[in-house]
């Protein structure tokens, strides 16, 4: 199997030359009827090779949500398939959004699925869930060095009902979010320019300055938009670790398709509004 770039290297690169800006790729049924279009595997296909032409060959990373696929059936990951290797053909990488979980040889199956260079759905980058314990993604970790590619834990997520489990406190007197991120900081210990093990970590959130977020890792920061987080609120979530970021934004773009045009006009003002965010702090 031929070895590619380390994804943190790739990724830090992209992110200098592109932006930081992530965009979802996110067909659930509300999205497909604003968009005029069935909820059925045409308008799943029509949608994501929209989303893929406007945005693959401007934005750093493109992240599917794999269960809005799935719900279709073995037709619906067809178009996943599709969509993963037209967007990486066009120069983005892609951050599979499957959040993963589980032990031993059924973990090591979910990567092999998507982490494995010859797989279908070979992706850059998975997200994974922690919470059978870190140790439990072993496999996934193993295969994302051998094949040069990234995973994304989930440490501090921007759902309400996550700080039950990642804000619980252990033992040690350290909580469940904070020992995920000490784990990834300890898998990226001394990689230039970046590692390839990253954290989602909601943009939501507020001050996270109780948290140690130099993992010297990416970190996947969804809630832009939607959720009601905007770009100028990503330097007193994430402090000193900004540069690391990527920002994710989903509906605050895909809800302008399906014209090509005004997608692309969308992205790009979240791109700027990004840009101005970082390079002002």
């Amino acid at each position: 199997m031929t070895v590619m770039e380390p994804f943190g290297a790739r990724l830090r690169r992209a992110m200098d030359e592109r932006g930081p800006l992530c965009v979802g790729i996110d067909p659930h049924a509300s999205l497909l009827a604003e968009w005029g279009l069935n909820d059925d595997v045409a308008g799943l296909e029509r949608f994501s090779r929209t989303v893929v032409e406007a945005m693959a060959d401007r934005v750093a990373v493109l992240k599917p949500q794999s269960a809005f696929f799935e719900r279709f059936g073995s037709r619906g990951v067809a178009v996943l398939e599709t969509s993963v290797q037209e967007a990486r053909a066009a120069g983005a990488l892609v951050v599979m959004d499957a959040k993963r979980g589980d032990i031993g040889s059924t973990m090591a199956a979910y990567a092999e699925s998507f982490l494995h260079k010859d797989a279908p759905l070979f992706s850059d980058a998975l997200t994974v869930s922690p919470y059978l314990g870190y140790g439990s993604l072993k496999p996934a970790v193993d295969l994302a060095r051998e094949s040069g590619a990234g995973l994304f834990v989930l440490a501090l997520t921007s759902n309400p009902e996550g700080g039950e489990v990642q804000h619980a406190v252990r033992g040690d007197g350290r909580s469940v979010g904070a020992t995920m991120l000490a784990h990834l900081a300890a898998e990226n210990a001394g990689e230039e320019p970046l590692g390839s093990f990253g954290a989602v970590v909601g943009a939501t959130l507020g001050d996270l300055s109780s948290y140690d977020l130099g993992i010297n890792g990416p970190l996947l920061a969804p809630g832009i938009g939607a959720q009601g987080a905007t770009p100028a609120d990503l330097p007193g979530v994430f402090g000193a670790a900004l540069r690391n970021v990527v920002p994710n934004v989903s509906r605050g773009v895909l809800r302008h398709g399906p014209d090509v045009a005004a997608l692309r006009t969308a992205a790009d003002r979240f791109a700027a509004e990004i840009r101005t965010a970082v390079t002002a702090s």
